[in-house]
């Protein structure tokens, strides 16, 4: 699998991965994390326009979509029940999301980006817990409690090269 940043041409594939993963998390016990619509194309292009998008293709067909930042992510300045193991510099991986066809998206996104930056942080909602399965698979430690931007709680967690 190749990675590589998100263009304007991929956008309708791109919204249809949002669409397969928002049903797929509906389906196993997860319905209201992305809710109806999440992301918005707007917020897409806009992560485009910033080439913080990235997608996941194997032989020209993209199978996976995540945003990947280094820097300070707001959502996480403030941490309840736990802490962070450390406040070095990190990235932060946000809204992965696959097609159902492509095997391991995750673990191909944290190699990418483990390679960028020594320390990445990740959350998800309480109710994904196939996506908390995966997390601890990818050796990420649950650090505790943040906040999105909405205010609902997310369960957060931190991998560090050490």
């Amino acid at each position: 699998m190749e990675i590589r940043k998100a263009k304007l041409a991929d956008l309708e594939r791109i919204l249809e991965i949002y669409a397969y993963a928002r049903v797929f998390m509906a389906e196993t016990g997860n319905p209201t994390q992305w809710g109806d619509g999440y992301p918005q194309k707007g917020i897409l292009v806009e992560d485009i326009k910033k080439e913080q998008l990235y997608v996941i293709e194997e032989e020209k067909q993209i199978h996976g979509v995540f945003v990947f930042v280094i820097g300070d992510d707001p959502t996480y300045e403030i941490i309840e029940d736990g802490a962070w193991p450390s406040d070095s510099p990190y990235g932060t991986i946000h809204r992965i999301a696959g097609d159902g066809q492509g095997k391991g998206i995750l673990q191909h996104c944290v190699d990418f980006c483990k390679k960028q930056i020594d320390t990445l942080r990740i959350d998800t909602h309480h109710d994904n817990r196939i996506m908390q399965s995966a997390i601890k698979k990818n050796e990420f430690q649950r650090c505790g409690i943040i906040y999105s931007v909405d205010g609902s709680p997310r369960i957060a967690y931190q991998r560090s090269k050490n």
